[in-house]
Formats: C-alpha cells, sequence, structure tokens
C-alpha cells in the first residue's frame, strides 16, 4: 500500500510561508495552556501535555490530508481516560497513573489501526452539514464553559453541561476580581482584533505583553495566576507496559476513546473542509491518528486528538498548510530544551482569552440563523446535535448525530419528489402536469414519475399516488423511474402486488427510463418476468408503441396533438433494449427465447412464426442480433423443420434486408450505426458457426 509523506506540502507555495510560521508559533503558544491542563484532567503530570505536542504534532502533520487541522492533547480522550482511572481505582498523577494511561493510548492506537483497514472513515458520508455544524459548535461551546472558570482564577471545569455550570457556580463564589478584569480586557481586545485588523497577530502580542506584565506588576499578590514552570528536556521513549491493565477493561476503555477520536476529529475535519472548500481523505486520516497515537503511547502521553481550538486559531492566522503543525512541533521542542522558564510567566486569564477566542470563532451559529430561514427541520437537527454534544457528552453527541442523519435521510426519501406527466400540445417531451395549464395528460395513460430510490419507508408512497390517478377509462400506468437507482426486497414486493392487481383490472403496467442496474435487482427479487412480459421498457416512448399509441399521442378531452415537424420522426432514443433490459445476460437471454421458439416450431412447424415472432417489440439493432443467433440454430432448424439450407438462409436475410431497410428509411441516422454492427455479428458468427457464415457470404454475392 503506497503511503504518501506530507501531501499538503507537495507544490508548496512561497507565499504561504510567513502565514504559515506565524499560525504555528502561535498554535505552539495557545497549546502550553490547553495541553497541561488536558493532561492533568487525563491523570498525568501537566509537563506531558506538552510532551503530546511534539511528536504526535508532528507526525501527524506529515500523514494527514488536512491542509490545516491540528493533532494533540484535547478535551474529550483526557477527559475519558480521566474517568476510566477513577473506575480503575488509579490515582491521578502517581506512578500508577503514568503507566496505566499509556497502556491505554497504545490500545486506542491499535482500534484506530483496526478502523483503518475496515474503512471505517466512510461513516462519515452520512453525517450532514447541520449535524456536523451542530456537533462542532457544541464541542466549541463546551470547551468555552470550561475555560470560564480560569477567567475567575479558578481550574478548567469537566463533564457536561450541568457539572460545566455547577463548577462555574462555584468559582464564582471565590471570583478573583483581577484575573476577571485582565482575562475580559484581553478578550475584548482579540475579538475586537478579529474584526478590525485580523491579520494582525494580536494573540502573540498580548502573550508578550502578558509576560512583561507578571514581571513589572504584583500578579502573585493579586492572585492572578501564571502557568506552573516546567523542567527543561524531551519526553523519553519507552514501551508501554501491555499488563498494566486487565485484558477486558483495557479493550472496552480503549474502544470508547478510539470511536470517539475517529468520529469527533473527522467530524471536526470534515467541518473544516467543507468551509474552508478542500477534500480530505477520511481512511488516510484515520491511520494519522493512528500514527500520532503510537507516538504519544511510547513518549507516556495520554490518547490525542484533533484539536478544534489549535486548528481554529491557525484558521484565524491564515495558516494554510500542515506546515503550520511542524512549525508548531518544532518550536516546542525548542521551548522543551531551552525556554521552559518563559512558561512560567504567562498569566493564565490571558491564554484563557486566547482559546475562547479562537473557539468562538469556530462556533456556527450563523449557520443555525441561515437553516431557520430555509429549514426549520435542519435547523432542529443542528441544535440536537449540539445540545446532545453539550449535555451527553462528546461521544452521544456523536450518535444523537448519526442517528438524526438517518432521520433526516429516512424522511427525505418517505417523501420523495414525484409528478405526473402530460404532454404539451406539438411537443414531444413529457412534462410535469402542473408545469402549465398547456400540459395535457395522455387519454388513458397515466405517466407517473418517481424521484428517489425505491425502498420500504416510501414504496406505499408510490403505490396510492397511482392508485389514486386510475379512472374508469385507464388503459395502462408508465412508471417514468429514471430517478430510482435501486429498490428493496419490500419495495419489490409492493411493486409486484401492484403489477399483479393492474393486471387483474385490465391495465397494463410498464417500468421506463432507468438505468439498466435496476433490472439486474428486479431479477435477482424474481421479478425478471416483468422484463420478459415486456413490461419493463426502456423509454416511455417505447411503452406506449407496445400498446399501439403512436405519435401525435391522444390527449384527454379530444385535445388536438398535431406534430409540429417532421424532426419528430427520429429514433426514440433506440438503443439495444434487450441488452439494456437483460444486462450481462442477454446473450444468455436470447438464446433461451430462441430456445422456447424452436420448442414451439416442434410443435407448429411454423418457420415464419420463427423469424419473425420475438420477444415483445423489439428494436431494429435487436432484432438484427436475434436474426444473427436464427443463424446459429440453422442446422438444428433445418432437421425440424425439414425445410432446405439454403432457402431458410436466404430468408433470413432477406427478412435483415427489410429491417436494415427500415431502418435506412425511418431513422437515416441510425443505419450507419446499423452497418457498423452488422460487420460485428458477421465476425461472431464467422467464428461460432463458419460453414453457416460461408453460405451466408455466397447468398449476399449473388445479390
Amino acid at each position: 500500500m503506497k503511503i504518501g509523506i506530507a501531501p499538503t506540502l507537495r507544490n508548496y507555495d512561497k507565499k504561504n510561508l510567513p502565514k504559515d510560521i506565524l499560525a504555528g508559533l502561535i498554535i505552539m503558544a495557545v497549546s502550553i495552556p490547553i495541553s497541561m491542563g488536558y493532561a492533568q484532567i487525563a491523570g498525568l503530570p501537566a509537563v506531558y501535555g506538552l510532551y503530546g505536542s511534539v511528536f504526535p504534532i508532528l507526525i501527524f502533520a506529515l500523514f494527514s490530508t488536512s491542509p490545516q487541522f491540528i493533532f494533540g492533547v484535547d478535551a474529550a480522550p483526557a477527559a475519558l481516560i480521566g474517568s476510566a482511572l477513577v473506575t480503575l481505582k488509579v490515582e491521578p498523577g502517581s506512578e500508577a497513573a503514568m503507566t496505566v494511561v499509556p497502556a491505554l493510548t497504545l490500545f486506542v492506537a491499535v482500534w484506530l489501526l483496526a478502523f483503518y483497514f475496515m474503512r471505517a472513515g466512510k461513516l462519515v458520508n452520512f453525517i450532514s452539514a447541520p449535524v456536523m455544524g451542530g456537533f462542532i459548535t457544541g464541542i466549541c461551546t463546551t470547551i468555552i464553559l470550561m475555560q470560564v472558570p480560569k477567567l475567575m482564577g479558578g481550574t478548567a471545569g469537566t463533564g457536561e453541561l450541568f457539572e460545566l455550570a455547577e463548577h462555574i457556580a462555584e468559582a464564582a463564589k471565590h471570583i478573583n476580581v483581577p484575573s476577571v478584569i485582565l482575562g475580559v480586557i484581553a478578550l475584548v481586545i482579540l475579538l475586537v482584533s478579529k474584526k478590525l485588523i485580523p491579520k494582525f497577530p494580536m494573540a502573540v502580542v498580548l502573550m508578550a505583553l502578558g509576560a512583561v506584565l507578571t514581571i513589572v506588576l504584583p500578579f502573585e499578590e493579586w492572585g492572578i495566576q501564571t502557568l506552573s514552570a516546567v523542567e527543561p528536556g524531551m519526553p523519553k521513549w519507552s514501551i508501554p507496559a501491555f499488563g498494566a491493565v486487565p485484558m477486558k477493561d483495557v479493550v472496552t476503555i480503549s474502544l470508547s476513546v478510539a470511536v470517539v477520536i475517529m468520529a469527533e476529529t473527522l467530524l471536526a475535519e470534515n467541518s473544516f473542509a467543507q468551509k474552508n472548500g478542500y477534500r480530505i481523505d477520511d481512511n488516510r486520516e484515520i491511520l494519522a491518528f493512528f500514527l500520532g497515537n503510537m507516538a504519544a503511547a511510547f513518549t507516556g502521553c495520554c490518547p490525542m486528538n484533533g484539536s478544534v481550538s489549535r486548528t481554529a486559531m491557525g484558521e484565524q492566522y491564515q495558516g494554510k498548510t500542515q506546515l503550520t503543525g511542524l512549525v508548531a512541533g518544532a518550536s516546542m521542542i525548542i521551548l522543551l530544551l531551552c525556554g521552559t522558564g518563559f512558561i512560567g510567566y504567562l498569566p493564565i486569564p490571558v491564554l484563557t482569552a486566547i482559546v475562547i477566542s479562537a473557539l468562538w470563532g469556530a462556533t456556527e451559529f450563523e449557520l443555525a440563523a441561515r437553516l431557520w430561514k430555509v429549514s426549520r427541520t435542519e435547523c432542529m437537527i443542528f441544535f440536537g446535535a449540539f445540545f446532545g454534544v453539550l449535555m451527553l457528552g462528546t461521544i452521544n453527541g456523536v450518535l444523537i448525530g448519526i442517528i438524526l442523519s438517518f432521520t433526516e435521510m429516512i424522511i427525505r426519501t418517505s417523501k420523495p419528489a414525484r409528478c405526473f406527466l402530460g404532454i404539451q400540445p406539438g411537443h414531444s417531451h413529457f412534462r410535469d402536469l402542473k408545469e402549465g395549464d398547456r400540459v395535457c395528460a395522455l387519454s388513458g395513460v397515466v405517466i407517473y414519475r418517481f424521484s428517489s430510490n425505491l425502498f420500504f419507508a416510501n414504496v406505499q408512497v408510490l403505490r396510492r399516488d397511482i392508485e389514486d390517478a386510475i379512472k374508469e377509462d385507464t388503459k395502462a400506468v408508465i412508471l417514468d423511474a429514471s430517478g430510482i437507482g435501486s429498490l428493496d426486497i419490500t419495495a419489490a414486493d409492493s411493486l409486484e402486488i401492484l403489477y399483479k392487481s393492474l393486471k387483474q383490472r385490465g391495465i397494463r403496467f410498464y417500468m421506463t427510463e432507468h438505468i439498466a442496474e435496476l433490472n439486474e435487482q428486479l431479477r435477482k427479487f424474481g421479478l425478471g418476468y416483468m422484463i420478459e412480459e415486456g413490461s419493463v421498457r426502456r423509454t416511455t416512448h417505447i411503452a406506449l408503441k407496445d400498446m399501439g399509441i403512436n405519435r401525435p399521442y391522444p390527449l384527454e378531452d379530444g385535445i388536438d396533438n398535431e406534430q409540429r415537424s417532421a424532426s419528430r420522426k427520429r429514433a426514440d432514443n433506440r438503443v439495444q433494449e434487450f441488452v439494456w433490459a437483460f444486462g450481462q445476460e442477454a446473450e444468455e437471454q436470447m438464446e433461451k427465447q430462441i430456445a422456447l421458439q424452436i420448442e414451439q416450431l416442434k410443435k407448429t412447424g411454423d418457420v415464419d412464426n420463427l423469424i419473425h415472432g420475438r420477444w415483445s417489440h423489439m428494436e431494429e439493432l435487436d432484432e438484427d442480433e436475434w436474426l444473427e443467433h436464427l443463424e446459429e440454430h440453422l442446422k438444428e432448424i433445418v432437421n425440424i423443420s425439414g425445410k432446405d439450407e439454403k432457402s431458410l438462409a436466404t430468408r433470413i436475410e432477406e427478412h435483415r434486408r427489410e429491417v436494415h431497410e427500415r431502418i435506412a428509411k425511418e431513422h437515416p441516422e441510425l443505419a450507419e450505426k446499423f452497418l457498423e454492427r452488422r460487420h460485428l455479428l458477421d465476425e461472431h458468427l464467422k467464428e461460432k458457426r463458419p460453414e453457416v457464415y460461408a453460405l451466408v457470404e455466397k447468398l449476399r454475392e449473388k445479390e
């Protein structure tokens, strides 16, 4: 399997270099408080958050197909691992936790590799834009609420909406006014600058200014917290302890975390991709998740996830490729080696304001407002996904989102677009009867178009519409199935019931205009007899012709329908209808039909019926092929009928000449195609029955 490296850096445009470097540096800076906080939530020392912002982010940047998404320590996996430690009765921050967490991370990576081989990324294709928007907005809002207590001088919250609200209320009881003032001022500056000077790196300026103020002003006396100092040095590589957790527990815990990582990150990546007009390879992204988490496991870190907040920050500062991730990872290495002293001077309220600002920019409430105007149903789906994440957590939010997407799809397909068709006098194309007063229904014929795949949830709509449209003078029902790509067994059974019911009432039923694949499905469901009985036709015009109704078609109420010009005398999409109807089985089915005719010949001795009798109203190209197949059975027909071989061959050739003359006269545009096919059929006959081919050639030479 070919795996390319750094796909987003191929044919790199140098004009993006300053933006990517700046965005990478800002992402590194904002990763410091975020990753340190989430590492502690996962039960590890804070420094492991910085370790997780080195090799996992670098490896992800080299393998991801998303030009802007950033990988790292994030809220959902950290919270799940933290709660798992409580279940396993492992004390956060202990030596045991530092052994258990990497083992869990390793098994998370193994699950992600399994998802990659299962190509599970395709599941995201079933998630609609409202669900994606609600999901991302729910995540952003959740993380913002987690960060709010830090503006008040407290610690980050965990859990869902009610737990977060409770934590905010508790933090408010011990509010630190200077922290609130500093954080709010920083947040206002960021939001205003984003509107007025969006390209200016205000976040970097505020971080530098915050460090200076920490030195100049008595922040410690005022109760304004700064980040904890970190010992310099790189993470150490080691093999996780496989037996640190019982296998039963490690499998279930790691599976839930892996599902959250795959679903949350893919949904977020696709949301950013859709918003910014590019495409990602979902399955390749799962491979990048696996590789990033393997690096995390071998450096002692917790499971890694795609970070909406850091990606939003990169987007704000116009990062264009994964060079932003490479710069962020490389600059974190430099920081760990020789700049950890700087970390202790960064005020937490300022860093929190930077994170909140980035997250607020990633929310999609404007999509909800647009949906409210266009589709209230889709707007409700948006808020269903939003509140699902906000109130029930990421994994439940993902499940709710998937359920909502499938529910929306079923609702849409259970109410498909459909209409009854007619013709405007003087025209040949069938149009919706509701288009205007001049479009008239055909006399005695119901033509019904159904524009959706036919399955259990909507087949009753089709049956009800057709049955309600039938009148006393209805002679035929034609189903225009051009919008039907597939059907299930429930639909097939209902279609059969409708077909037989109409047949009992003396009403003919035709299915037309659909793709050939649908004929394969009809045969698999046991409805092949409809094709053999001539009720499945290539076009509506051919179905009408089969009924003996020719142009100009008679309209209801005796409305005149004169043709406007001789151009109406062209072929009605005439292709090989037999081949269209039977697909790959066409040769076999034609031989089957000829075998039936030969059996009939044994009883009647009527050779004329054998030559002229054929599958219902074959088109001329099909008829020519029918005669070629008959020539292959020439000796068998001679033995049964007792006729002379030469005279039989002559009669078949005369009939083929009549078919060609008919085509040349009525549809000259097909005459050349007919001659081309004649050559191919002759080659086929020469290969299978050389003695018959030689006889036919002699007959043609005499002509």
